[in-house]
This record gives structure tokens, sequence and C-alpha cells, in this order.
């Protein structure tokens, strides 16, 4: 029997301090009094390097960064390091995330920040609208801001180093943070919008993450060999009679020369390019 075209992946709600107490449609109420902050999709065994997740903020993120590959191992706290893409799902009025310094500074006048708490005002805090994407490559030090709902797309990694959580009793990470942030601005290059019937919003040495407009007369994605996950940003799709739409994800393998049908903006995230593995 052949496989299925598609596979949903089964998700877990997680609790945060800074979550929000009633998710928007299409995702499930939730029990009173619990806040979720995230919605992880369970990564599949064939594709199991990457996590997507959608992340829900009524209030600031830490302030924080993630250690690269090396880093990670050679600091002993995983295998894996963190590099992921933000894209922006809705935003309030005026909402930021945060992502880079204003200056260059050096980690020691980093970590004097992050005590005194001036670390907020030395970030920039870059105003967000939907279809808004940005790569945060490992080190940037970076925090999301209140009132913004995103989907993420990682590495397969949880290894976070806090640097300041607005006097939340959580731990802090700054020895550990000195030793793996970027201390200066983010560059702008790491900043696209979903502007255009497709594009390509990371092409990186982990993972690569496009856009396409699905439409009866619109293009069809181009997918390499190897597993992808298919995550809707909006609308709904058909692949061989099964159905994805807005709040799921799924792996796709065998598509073939399978057409998707519907109406439907869709982030394909597959296995980095060939070069990119090479480099």
């Amino acid at each position: 029997m052949q496989e299925p075209v598609i596979r949903k992946l089964s998700s877990t709600f997680v609790e945060k301090v800074w979550g929000v107490e009633s998710l928007p449609p299409p995702f499930p109420p939730q029990p009173a009094g619990k806040r979720i902050g995230e919605v992880w999709f369970d990564p599949p065994a064939e594709f199991d390097t990457l996590l997507v997740k959608h992340i829900f903020a009524s209030e600031r993120l830490s302030v924080q960064a993630h250690p690269d590959d090396t880093q990670a191992r050679s600091m002993n706290v995983g295998r894996n390091g963190k590099s992921e893409c933000w894209v922006i799902l809705d935003s309030e009025p005026g909402a930021t995330i945060a992502a880079g310094f204003r200056n260059k500074i050096t980690p020691s006048e980093m970590r004097e920040a992050a005590l005194d708490g001036s670390i907020v005002d030395q970030l920039v805090w870059h105003e967000v609208r939907s279809g808004d994407a940005f790569f945060i490559p490992a080190g940037t030090v970076h925090a999301i801001g209140g009132g913004v709902s995103l989907i993420e797309v990682q590495q397969n990694s949880d290894i976070t180093f806090r640097l300041f959580d607005y006097g939340r009793p959580r731990e802090l990470h700054l020895e550990q943070a000195m030793k793996v942030a970027d201390t200066g601005p983010y560059p702008s290059k790491f900043r696209s919008q979903m502007d255009c019937e497709s594009g390509v919003l990371v092409d990186g040495p982990h993972f690569r993450l496009t856009y396409c407009r699905i439409a009866a007369s619109g293009p069809q994605p181009s997918l390499e060999d190897g597993p992808a996950l298919l995550i809707p940003f909006s609308g709904q799709i058909s692949i061989d009679g099964q159905t994805l739409a807005l709040g799921e994800c799924a792996l796709a393998s065998n598509l073939g020369q399978q057409r998707m049908e519907g109406d439907c903006l869709l982030l394909i995230a597959q296995p980095p390019s060939p070069c990119d593995l090479a480099t």
C-alpha cells in the first residue's frame, strides 16, 4: 500500500507565564486558568531535526540567546544549537520583536546591561506586521514582544540562555550567554516579507524555509527530494483528498506529481540544500 502523501503531526499545548488565556481560532478552547504560550508540532522520526511551533505572547518574552551546534557540544548542553525563523501571523498595533543591538558592545558590557535592565533599551525593537519574517541565527540576542503571534521554525533544540526576564522568578544564564551572544546589530538581510506569490525566507545550513501561494491558477511549490514540513500560514489546501489548514502541520512525502488545491499561503520547511551541507 502506498504511503499517504501527507501525515498530520500531533500537537502539544505548552503553558508559559507570558502566554494567552484564550487561543485564537482554529485552536480549541483550553481549560480556564491556563495561559498557553506555545503549540508544538511533535517532530516526525523522518524529519526530527526541525521543530515547528505556534507562539502566542501577551507579554514580552525574556531577552535570550542560543548557542550554535559547535558551542552546544563544547559546553555539554546538547548535540544541536538553535537557529530559528519567526513568521509573524498577527500583531497588535505597535507590537514589536527585538533582534540585535543598536551598537556594537562587548560581552562584559552586555552582562552589566542585563544585570541593571538597560539591555532592553540597547536592543533594536522592530515593529512587526503579518507576513514579516525574521531569521534568528544562533547567537542573536532577541526577544518576542507582547501582542504578537507567530509561527516558529527552528532546529529541534530547547537550549536557551536567558539574559533578562523582567523580574520573573526564573533562572538567568549570564555567563553562558556571554560565550555565545553576538553583541552587534542585527543584519537587515535576515528580515523579509511574504509580499510575493512565492519566495525564500531561509536557505541555510540547518533548514530551508520557503513560501508559496496555492491557488487554482497559481504556481505549485517545487520540493527537493526528501521530506518536507507543510505549515499553512492562512487558508486551506487539499492534497490527494487530504486537507491541511491553518493551525496544523504535516509531514509531506511521496508527493510526486500531486497537485495542491485550495486557497492557502503555505510555508514549506525542508532539509538544507546539498550546497549548504558542503560548506
